[in-house]
């Protein structure tokens, strides 16, 4: 299957080609063809399965196609995102796949200023990407309107009413058309998001991508038991003694990562955290840090991770196991990407061998137990499969279907 093979118009196919994109991933090559199509589409898709693409590939397609017929100006198209990250990452994508097309896109978020935003919406613009909060703002202010609205996106819906956005959510879609065409994506069906989904869509195709449960093929994983006090020693240890260009830390609390940056960075290595209690400003300088080489470390909790779309990770490192089996493969997954090799470093303290039994459970095979010298955990330690330091750990599974990750999650030419 290639993106010919869905009727994508030659100037999106080229756009693709060139960021090395060739066949769709399967939330693309299922969601796609309904939207060209003009059905609503319900998806239930994690992060990191190329969703972006899914919705903003059609998008692109049926607004230029109809740019003849336009009579009218305004926003054709507005996509909600929960972040400011998401949402520039999903304009981001909105500029890869339109080059050659003559749409004009912008997003709009909040803590910083408006000004910059407000003028590029006076001039006109066909496709919005916006967080909630500051779209109301500026409706209420009279620089938005949606009544031209044809294609509305609601991505991460699930994220949007953790984050408290109902009621935001709610008065964004009453301004909407009656008529319009909607895509709705989740990682999760609760109840309220299932009724969100029935009060928008009108008779919806449901698509739905298995959740990811194996990683990319080239990262080698390995697991050392330590005792959770001296997990910060370990982590020195592993500073130390791997080849480590960026790796992205892992905490289970906003406490936790804090205290492992303020470790880092007393040993001379170059961190920052990255979580809910951080300002926006403070994490959009964090993440172009770490995307520009200029910040090795980015330590982070899973929720702010979620998002985080970094090419050329060589390492990511479980400072605490995830509760959640599937969140390990997440994490792990957003090395060794696009053909590229990858580390994944796990922590396992006593407290933590039953989650560390749930994520081999989850595997094909088993983490790879490593030993560190100078670490004895006071828990008894696999003999079969551990290793001394010295060796490399060998990549220990295969991929999954839908292994892909984030704003790269196409698979790519061989």
């Amino acid at each position: 299957m290639t993106f010919e093979n869905l009727n994508i118009i030659a100037p999106i196919v080229q756009a693709l080609q060139q960021k090395g994109y060739i066949e769709p991933t399967p939330i693309q090559e299922k969601a796609i063809p309904h939207l060209l199509r003009g059905s609503d589409v319900f998806g239930t898709a994690q992060t990191g399965t190329g969703k972006t693409a899914a919705f903003a590939i059609p998008i692109l397609q049926k607004l230029y196609e109809a740019r003849a017929d336009r009579k009218t100006a305004g926003i054709r198209a507005l996509v909600l995102a929960p972040t400011r990250e998401l949402a520039i990452q999903i304009s981001e994508s909105f500029s890869d796949y339109s080059k050659g097309l003559k749409l004009r896109h912008t997003v709009i978020y909040g803590g910083v200023s408006q000004n910059p935003q407000t003028t590029i919406l006076r001039k006109g613009i066909d496709i919005l990407i916006a967080t909630p909060g500051r779209l109301l703002d500026l409706m209420n202010q009279g620089f938005v309107r949606l009544d031209t609205v044809e294609f509305f996106i609601l991505d991460e819906a699930d994220r949007m009413l953790d984050m408290g956005f109902a009621p935001d959510i709610k008065r964004i879609i009453a301004k909407l058309p009656a008529r319009k065409q909607t895509g709705f994506f989740t990682a999760t069906i609760p109840n309220e998001i299932k009724a969100l989904a029935d009060s928008l869509l009108n008779n919806p195709v449901r698509v739905n991508v298995a959740p990811i449960s194996a990683p990319a093929e080239m990262v080698n994983q390995s697991v050392y038991y330590v005792e959770k006090a001296d997990k910060r020693a370990m982590l020195q240890q592993v500073f130390e003694s791997e080849e480590i260009e960026t790796a992205l830390i892992f905490t289970r609390t906003k406490h936790g990562a804090d205290k492992v940056t303020r470790e880092l960075i007393k040993i001379g290595i170059s961190a920052v955290a990255i979580h809910g209690n951080k300002s926006q400003n403070a994490r959009q300088k964090a993440l172009q840090g770490f995307k520009d080489r200029s910040i090795k470390v980015l330590v982070a909790t899973d929720i702010a991770s979620r998002g985080i779309d970094v090419d050329k990770l060589s390492h990511v490192i479980n400072f605490e196991l995830p509760e959640v089996p599937e969140t390990y493969v997440h994490r792990i997954g957003r090395t060794a990407r696009a053909g590229e090799s990858g580390t994944a470093i796990s922590f396992c303290a006593a407290e933590e061998r039953g989650s560390l039994k749930d994520i081999n459970k989850l595997l094909p095979h088993a983490i790879e137990v490593r030993k560190m010298p100078g670490f004895v955990p006071q828990i008894r330690v696999p003999e079969m499969a551990s290793t001394e330091r010295s060796e490399r750990p060998r990549p220990n599974f295969r991929p999954s279907a839908s292994a892909g990750m984030g704003k790269g999650s196409f698979r790519r030419k061989r």
